[in-house]
């Protein structure tokens, strides 16, 4: 067992739940480069909520139909639609596509921030919902621009499961922001942007620390396309990291 396994097998879990079919989730890392040191955004959620109240997260959530039928510029490396498909019960580059997309929009709805380009005019015919704003502001959301980085499913019989699959952009990708969107009556209240030094400080989930850290390797590994990509996932109650 690694010693990041070891840590997500350590953490304190209820386990009172009935055994839910994970749900498909993606999440994006946002990472300014501009600086001497790579820093992250992280958002803090409402303490009001029943799931991680008051921990500092990425912005994501679960995938949605619109998600499908969103049209966007650029596409997925190789790598990453090959990692995206790989243990899967029924894996499918239209899938892959998706969830990408999942993290650009709940990135969008959490933040305000649209990630994207701006270079071919607003988006037609886009679907009802948040892609709508991508539209207004002009910006087709950019696949090219995002990164396949890890992925984590939740341990059975906790209150909500997610199959979660984490993606990395550049902070110089954003076309726009909609202020308003972070506040005290939002699901995230706080945003900062931190080294990741100083996000070991915050009050994380332990999976958040362990892809902290998965990343800052990544990272110092030149953030290469070549570089595997770290899966965790509970075999007979231990966490198991795999390489996809």
């Amino acid at each position: 067992m690694t010693d990041h396994a070891l840590t997500l097998t350590q953490a304190e879990r209820v386990r009172v739940a009935a055994n839910l079919r994970p749900a498909d989730a993606a999440t994006m890392l946002i990472i300014d480069r501009s600086g001497r040191k790579p820093r992250v955004l992280m958002g803090k959620r409402h303490p009001g909520h029943k799931f991680m109240p008051g921990k500092y997260v990425f912005p994501g959530g679960r995938i949605e139909p619109q998600d499908r039928r969103m049209t966007a510029t650029g596409a997925l490396s190789g790598a990453c639609e090959q990692r995206l498909s790989a243990r899967c019960v029924r894996p499918s580059l239209q899938r892959g596509r998706a969830l990408a997309l999942a993290a650009i929009r709940e990135t969008f709805e959490e933040t305000g921030l649209i990630f994207g380009s701006a270079e071919y005019g607003a988006p037609e015919q886009t679907p009802e919902g948040s892609w709508r704003d991508f539209a207004a502001n002009g910006v087709f959301p950019d696949l090219g621009a995002v990164t396949f980085v890890a992925r984590a499913i939740t341990p059975p019989r906790r209150p909500k499961r997610f199959d979660t699959r984490f993606f990395a952009i550049d902070a110089a990708g954003l076309a726009g922001k909609v202020e308003g969107l972070v506040g005290p009556d939002s699901e995230l209240v706080d945003l900062v942007s931190v080294t990741f030094d100083e996000a070991r400080e915050l009050d994380l989930p332990s999976i958040t620390k362990v892809i902290l850290a998965e990343v800052e390797d990544r990272l110092n590994g030149g953030f290469a396309p070549y570089l595997p990509v770290p899966f965790y996932w509970e075999k007979r109650g231990s966490f198991v990291r795999e390489l996809l």
